[in-house]
């Protein structure tokens, strides 16, 4: 074998070790890269065992102080114990304090102000950039949220005249994505009213007794901060139909939504106080809720039709691009069971397979490259439909 042939066998047997040392650089860059994923997974479940273990903490308010320890009312039952207070506390606690208590009756921590202030941290400060002309497809759903919150407010003259009382209550429900939260949304940007909204599971607690606590104190502060909107989304967490499990976190989830219901009906004059409320589960809520005094209008909110479809497209395109090809009330008419939040994700799609191909104009071929990328990740989530893609 000559000197060149050596050379060149030594040479590919370097290039041959080279390309190995990259393949196993990349197995160990994969391999850290997967450790740490084992790693936040392990964190993650450790935290979630030890709240698992964790016994539940009951909210108690200190009544009164005496030389034998505290009095204290268990919120939920009204109960009073006299209870002694750790050397800890003893120093920290005074009469009216909010404490944590456990099943005997033992004061763990002593609750601080930030707790009572959730309720403030609801309230939306600024309005929501949506309008009324931003909902497109179900005008008529619109009219009547105006006429049940938004006129009782700007005009209780009218109602006062005609005499006739405002709807106390009003139910948005309907399939995910078709809207519902976008009016309360507009409602609060439409109104000069205070919008307070929160969330159905936002009501469920740690504490016992804290969920009804939350109610008072979110239905005082519409008191205070009247003309007020209230708006619970997802109410069908907190106002389930009630059955007869005996677990402490079904009870209190019964007994937050029993708190809710003395506070809807606690509301002599609703003139200044609105409630509205959405679910997607309309066939979970208990009859309670339902019935005439609470939520008096029940607004069902569909899956829009071939015009509203083309309205709502007509409104997520306006600050397109689209090219002269584009009929969106054609295309409407294939978008059969979208609802808006569906259409919404496509005309970003839309847009992205423009900017994708480095054209300027979203054309007819964008949505419908759009529409099949939309309904084939719906496919693969091995779903039925669209509306619970959500």
């Amino acid at each position: 074998m000559s000197d060149a042939e050596r050379l060149d066998a030594i040479r590919k047997h370097y290039e041959r070790l080279v390309e190995v040392n990259e393949e196993l650089s990349d197995r160990i860059d994969d391999a850290d890269d997967r450790r740490r994923e084992l790693v936040e997974e392990v964190d993650r479940l450790k935290r979630r065992n030890e709240a698992l273990k964790t016994s539940s903490l009951y909210v108690a308010t200190v009544e009164e102080q005496t030389d034998d320890g505290v009095v204290i009312k268990q919120h939920g039952n009204n109960q009073e114990v006299l209870t002694e207070v750790s050397p800890r506390l003893a120093d920290e606690i005074e009469s009216g304090d909010r404490v944590a208590i456990n099943d005997s009756f033992a004061v763990q921590t002593i609750l601080d102000d930030e707790t009572d202030a959730r309720a403030q941290a609801m309230q939306v400060e600024e309005s929501p950039a949506v309008r009324y002309a931003d909902i497109g497809g179900i005008d008529a759903q619109v009219r009547e949220v105006r006429e049940a919150v938004e006129d009782p407010l700007i005009n209780p003259e009218q109602f006062e005249q005609v005499g006739v009382e405002p709807p106390s209550g009003v139910l948005l429900h309907g399939p995910p994505g078709t809207g519902k939260t976008m009016l309360a949304k507009a409602v609060a940007n439409e109104t000069d009213a205070t919008f307070i909204k929160m969330a159905g599971s936002e009501l469920v607690r740690k504490f016992i007794g804290e969920g009804s606590r939350l109610v008072r104190d979110l239905f005082d502060l519409a008191e205070e901060r009247e003309p007020a909107v209230i708006f619970v989304d997802e109410i069908d967490a907190v106002a389930a139909r009630r059955t007869d499990s005996k677990t402490s976190g079904d009870a209190e989830v019964q007994r937050t939504m029993m708190q809710l219901l003395s506070e809807m009906d606690g509301f002599d004059e609703r003139g200044e106080v609105r409630i509205m409320a959405a679910t997607n589960r309309f066939d979970m809520l208990d009859e309670a809720i339902l019935r005439p005094g609470r939520f008096d209008r029940l607004i069902e909110v569909p899956k829009p039709d071939a015009e509203g479809r083309a309205r709502i497209l007509e409104i997520h395109t306006s600050e397109m691009n689209l090219a002269d090809d584009v009929d969106l009330a054609a295309f409407a008419e294939t978008l059969e069971e979208y609802s808006g939040a569906d259409i919404a994700a496509l005309t970003t799609e839309a847009g992205m397979f423009a900017i994708r191909n480095e054209r300027t104009e979203v054309a007819t071929a964008d949505l419908r490259a759009a529409r099949e990328k939309v309904e084939e990740a719906a496919d693969s989530e091995g779903l039925e439909g669209l509306e619970y893609r959500h």
